[in-house]
């Protein structure tokens, strides 16, 4: 059964002409008085004979032109039960195009003997008022309505943190949307200059710090967190006071949609572990980034991936001529081509190995591409230590095979992703990612090919990454696993990470190592507790424990080299470092012999091959043994 204020929004509409006449016929009446009126106030409400003849005589002008103005401009047309100040705005357009040409025809065509001047300003203003006001008060008569008329039932009184352009376009749409039960009661905000004033009648309390006391006296039930450009250390101290009240926190919305303009309370969403850590928003040169893929026809390998997939959307984003996703893994390939295959028509998903050269040749030659991502890689440490051989063959064969072939079919752009654990490896996975490096920057001379590779730390929330494993141990009710109470990481958002490469990329030459910038080290102790807090439980009910440090991990992890060059690039996050001739020599004098033992299986072989060719690369030979016994039985 419909309630009162369904049946108020079904009452049937006039039809559009008979609505247009009462809309005109009502305009009329308001023209008139606004000028009428400003005689009246013109003359001190007493006017002569003279100026009545005078009135009379532009009368007809003055409201036939703001009438033929208005049908012009469909200022008639406009929804006013949704009337805003950009209808306001429109309306004094209007009324001043209107004023301008009766100035004009008043003039040079009607010419009355004698006009005052202050009348064409008197009227201006007085028809802006009268025409807002009646617009504005059939929606002011109209929220009456819906407000006595909406159910009775429980608001929850609502906290917003955050009296910014966000907060206040958070406050409309919930003051627009009575059914959301929201009570919106204050806004908290740091700077003290709005403290004491309101919002849309709504009083910015004080600060955030008051979060508690606020909580506890208006027996608020939910904190939205309003603040998109809220640091890492602020979103942390606003979990904290938020959770010791017991109110449920949310955050509005994601950065990205703040940038686009889409504030919408669809965006509301629980406080995640990523804005705890507190990462910008890219700023794109979107320009750069379109002459680089717009029409261009781009192959990403490890399209399946985590980041291989972002990648893939990111560069949707720039309408490419065709986008060709390899994978060796069906299911995350079809569920990627799935997502994307309504974004463009011309998505070309293939199921290839990259170290297969004669596969990769075929494909090479039937789409010819423009920009190679080259994204595949294994990339799990303590996996790879049990299989070095298998390291090899993926991530350093792939990688050559894939350049070579951009180099026979004369792709413009090569991009490398690498990692921080290339940089003075303890990993085979690490020292096979530098080596990917060296065989990417050793094929730039003399071809037409830029070849370059872009480095970079963890990213949240990628497939393995300690995030989701953590997530599943809290889940399950703990313990959450940590390797070393000091082992840290660099992280960044994936989005984050994909949106660099391609900037980066759009920006080189030729020939560089690009290094991404990740912010400050986190400690994944606190890591594990901020994702324990933020699932409402403690640290005490869930519990941490420490494994020790697994073959081939670090306790600190590193960005560049210290032999590398730095310089700024044109974008704040974006670093460039030169390699070493030195360490392009090992590479070319060992890594066939790399390949070959890796081909044989010589787990041993490959890891002296691995040391001769990256002299920082660190590893026990008494290990071997110990990991070769590791592969005979199963992972825990």
């Amino acid at each position: 059964m419909k309630s009162q204020l369904q049946r108020l929004e079904d009452l049937p509409q006039l039809p559009r002409t008979v609505r247009l006449v009462l809309v005109i016929t009502m305009h009329l009446g308001l023209f008139s008085a606004a000028y009428a009126g400003a005689f009246l106030v013109r003359f001190d409400f007493t006017i002569s004979d003279q100026w009545e003849a005078v009135m009379w005589q532009t009368f007809p002008w003055v409201v036939g032109i703001k009438v033929l103005t208005f049908l012009a401009l469909r200022n008639f047309q406009g929804w006013w039960k949704y009337v805003s100040f950009h209808d306001i705005i429109e309306l004094g357009r209007s009324l001043a195009i209107a004023s301008a040409v009766f100035v004009l025809l008043n003039v040079f065509v009607v010419d009355p003997p004698i006009y005052p001047r202050s009348i064409y300003v008197l009227d201006f203003g007085l028809s802006l008022f009268l025409i807002g006001a009646a617009r504005g008060s059939l929606r002011l008569m109209r929220e009456a309505v819906r407000r006595r008329l909406s159910p009775p039932g429980h608001a929850k009184n609502l906290l917003i943190l955050g009296a910014g352009d966000t907060g206040e376009t958070l406050l409309r749409e919930i003051t627009k949307n009575r059914n959301l039960a929201f009570n919106p009661v204050g806004f908290l905000d740091d700077d003290p200059y709005k403290r004491g004033l309101r919002i849309h009648g709504v009083p910015v309390l004080g600060p955030i710090t008051s979060m508690a006391e606020t909580v506890q006296k208006l027996v608020v039930e939910e904190v939205i967190i309003a603040m998109p450009s809220a640091s890492r250390e602020q979103m942390r101290r606003v979990v904290d006071i938020a959770k010791g009240t017991g109110a449920k926190t949310r955050i509005l919305p994601a950065v990205e949609s703040i940038l686009e303009g889409h504030v919408s309370l669809n965006a509301l969403r629980d406080v995640s572990i990523e804005d705890l850590l507190g990462r910008e928003a890219v700023k794109l040169d979107t320009s750069s980034l379109a002459r680089f893929i717009e029409g261009q026809t781009v192959l990403v390998t490890g399209a399946g991936g985590s980041i291989g997939s972002e990648i893939c959307r990111q560069v949707l984003r720039f309408n490419p001529k065709s986008l060709v996703m390899v994978e060796r893994a069906e299911t995350p390939l079809f569920f990627i081509h799935r997502e994307l295959s309504s974004l463009h028509e011309s998505l070309v998903p293939c199921i290839t190995d990259v170290s297969d050269e004669g596969r990769m040749d075929v494909l090479m030659a039937r789409h010819k591409p423009q920009v190679v991502i080259h994204a595949a890689a294994y990339k799990h440490v303590p996996l790879m230590e049990l299989h070095p051989s298998q390291a090899v063959l993926n991530n350093v064969v792939g990688t050559q095979v894939l350049a070579k072939l951009s180099v026979k079919y004369d792709v413009k752009n090569f991009i490398l992703i690498s990692t921080d654990k290339a940089v003075n490896p303890s990993s085979v996975m690490g020292a096979t990612k530098r080596i990917t490096e060296l065989a990417v920057l050793s094929q730039n001379e003399g071809t037409k090919t830029h070849f370059c590779a872009v480095r970079f730390g963890n990213v949240l929330g990628s497939n393995g990454s300690v995030v989701p494993i953590f997530r599943e141990q809290i889940r399950k009710g703990g313990p959450v696993t940590v390797t070393h109470p000091e082992m840290t990481r660099y992280f960044m958002t994936i989005p984050e990470a994909s949106q660099l490469v391609l900037q980066a990329a759009a920006n080189g030459k030729g020939g560089e190592l690009f290094i991404l910038d990740m912010g400050a080290p986190v400690k994944i102790a606190d890591l594990a507790r901020d994702m324990i807090r933020l699932s409402g439980r403690t640290e005490e009910e869930v519990g941490i424990v420490y494994s020790g440090t697994r073959p081939g991990e670090k306790l600190f992890e590193e960005l560049s080299l210290d032999e590398e060059n730095f310089d700024k690039t044109r974008h704040e996050k974006i670093f460039v470092g030169r390699t070493a001739s030195s360490d392009l020599e090992q590479y070319y004098q060992h890594v066939d012999e790399l390949i070959e033992c890796a081909r044989h299986d010589d787990d041993l072989g490959v890891r002296r091959a691995l040391k001769a060719i990256i002299p920082t690369y660190s590893w026990a030979e008494s290990n071997v043994v110990e990991l070769s016994k590791r592969r005979q039985t199963p992972m825990l």
